[in-house]
């Protein structure tokens, strides 16, 4: 079920632009990164739970008001996880933890394969595998469709639209007003950033030009129809050997459906590689 979030927006004044962020708890760094139609303040529950024993980093990506979107019309991934980098270098954060969900993935494997020296573990939930092995015309389509609906439909009616669909069958009216809420929010130049960044994206081969010795772990929901099971199975086989936690009838935000259950696969996985 989803917690209220009543945690203090923090912002870091980069050079590179804005970033709001959560700053919660003392001890080794869990980074939380959100997915496309998100923020910080879907993690409430995980924020809540880990700083108990960890300090956690939630930040609205670049674009995600009130931070600042990233300069370029077209950002990749690198351009994410560079940002974060500066973010973490704000706050005297010389290593971590991360775990993205989504779009998040794609950020979070791009930062590991860019910073290796500066991650411990990656947990990779409800992966976009990003669209750069599709054929153009698809590419062009998926990326049309994400854009248009922000376009046409304004935050809050693509909120309406899409964000139901982010939970699995019993997921709660208070989850799905949650997501619906989050979603809203978004801004529609950043939404349109990041899109171009899941069109660009490839989590696979960041995957796979990560060191063998990085502890990588996959979670996602039973009845995800973003991004289905076979869709985390296909990350997963870039990783032969990655533990995986399957959450049962939880949809893409099982994160939000099932906290508990996720924030205990992140922290025992921190934990472990700590």
């Amino acid at each position: 079920m989803a917690a209220s979030f009543s945690t203090e927006m923090r912002t870091a004044h980069l050079s590179g632009g804005d970033v709001a962020y959560v700053d919660e708890g003392q001890g080794s760094c869990i980074v939380l990164l959100h997915g496309i139609g998100s923020a910080a303040r879907s993690w409430a529950a995980q924020i809540a739970r880990l700083s108990r024993s960890w300090r956690v980093v939630a930040w609205n990506a670049p674009g995600y008001p009130p931070s600042a979107p990233l300069p370029m019309p077209a950002p990749d991934a690198s351009d994410y996880a560079h940002r974060l980098a500066d973010l973490l270098d704000h706050l005297h954060v010389a290593s971590c933890h991360v775990a993205g969900h989504s779009l998040g993935c794609l950020a979070a494997a791009r930062f590991a394969r860019l910073c290796p020296t500066r991650i411990r573990s990656l947990t990779l939930a409800s992966c976009a595998l990003g669209h750069s092995r599709l054929e153009a015309a698809e590419r062009e389509r998926l990326l049309s469709a994400r854009v248009r609906d922000v376009d046409e439909l304004g935050a809050p009616g693509m909120a309406q639209k899409r964000g139901p669909r982010l939970l699995g069958p019993n997921a709660s009216a208070q989850d799905i007003a949650s997501v619906v809420e989050t979603m809203a929010m978004v801004n529609p130049h950043g939404y349109a950033q990041a899109a171009r960044m899941l069109s660009g994206g490839d989590l696979i081969g960041d995957l796979e030009a990560l060191a063998p010795s990085l502890p990588v772990q996959f979670i996602y929901g039973s009845a995800d129809v973003i991004t289905p099971p076979e869709v985390n199975e296909q990350a997963a086989l870039a990783r032969p050997g990655a533990p995986i936690t399957i959450l049962p009838a939880a949809g893409h935000a099982c994160y939000i459906e099932q906290a508990e259950a996720f924030s205990r696969a992140v922290e025992d996985f921190a934990r472990i590689h700590d």
